[in-house]
């Protein structure tokens, strides 16, 4: 009867290391993956040694078009003042209650990165152009930490910002009472190369992010699902491009 008893248990422990182990060794795994994941940091992401892509539309590569505005100084500046530097494009209004604090800090911080590099620029637009006068966005400037000597800070005629964003950046800007603010627009940034091409790095099924999300904060701590932060691959794509990778 022994011997029975015996082999039964074996077979007990057969079955067990047969049935659950394999079980419990790929949850082990599948945790060690998903911790992996939230603690791998931006910062490995972002150094990853990517291609960037030009966005095509037409089979052509996607070039900003010519455009002319005043800045918070009360100067005119044109595409022409961005060639040969690498710059990132925004669409904004110096009232706007929701995205565009968190878009104007992130900016921020990318700005400081290249403090003193010529090589790099920031284009931001107005879309609210009756309210944000030159002297409302030299203010906004020094209460915001601008510094940057090749950040502007741009107003216009409103349909020609509007024709700018929805036409020439593919980036939505356009009236919205129902909106906070009473405009609405996307939070996403345009990285521009020193030829005027728009450029993105590519997504993990080898397509072009396109733009970068600028209205999630640079250094946010998320949950699996949502957004995350794009800042740093933003100022590490940056790089390569003043770099010439």
């Amino acid at each position: 009867m022994k011997n029975y008893s015996y082999i039964g248990l074996f077979l007990v422990i057969v079955i067990f290391g047969i049935i659950v182990v394999p079980e419990i060794i790929d949850r082990v795994n599948e945790e060690e993956t998903v911790s992996s994941n939230r603690s791998d940091g931006r910062e490995e992401r972002a150094a990853a040694n990517v291609d960037l892509d030009y966005i095509m539309v037409n089979e052509e590569r996607k070039r900003v078009p010519p455009f002319e505005f005043i800045d918070q100084h009360g100067d005119t500046i044109t595409n022409k003042d961005y060639e040969g530097k690498v710059y990132i494009a925004e669409f904004f209004f110096s009232t706007c209650p929701t995205i565009c604090p968190i878009m104007k800090d992130n900016l921020v911080e990318v700005q400081d990165v290249f403090a003193s590099n010529e090589d790099f620029g920031i284009a931001s637009f107005s879309i609210d152009t009756r309210h944000d006068t030159p002297q409302v966005l030299k203010e906004y400037a020094a209460n915001n930490n601008i510094t940057h000597p090749n950040w502007h800070l741009m107003t216009g005629e409103q349909e020609d910002i509007y024709g700018l964003a929805n036409s020439g950046f593919n980036i939505y800007a356009g009236e919205d009472e129902n909106a906070a603010g009473g405009f609405a627009h996307s939070g996403y940034f345009a990285l521009v190369d020193r030829e005027g091409y728009i450029r993105s790095r590519k997504d993990s099924f080898g397509n072009p992010i396109i733009y970068y999300r600028g209205s999630v904060p640079r250094n946010a701590v998320v949950e699996p699902g949502e957004e995350e932060p794009q800042i740093d691959i933003l100022i590490a794509d940056a790089k390569r491009l003043i770099d010439g990778k």
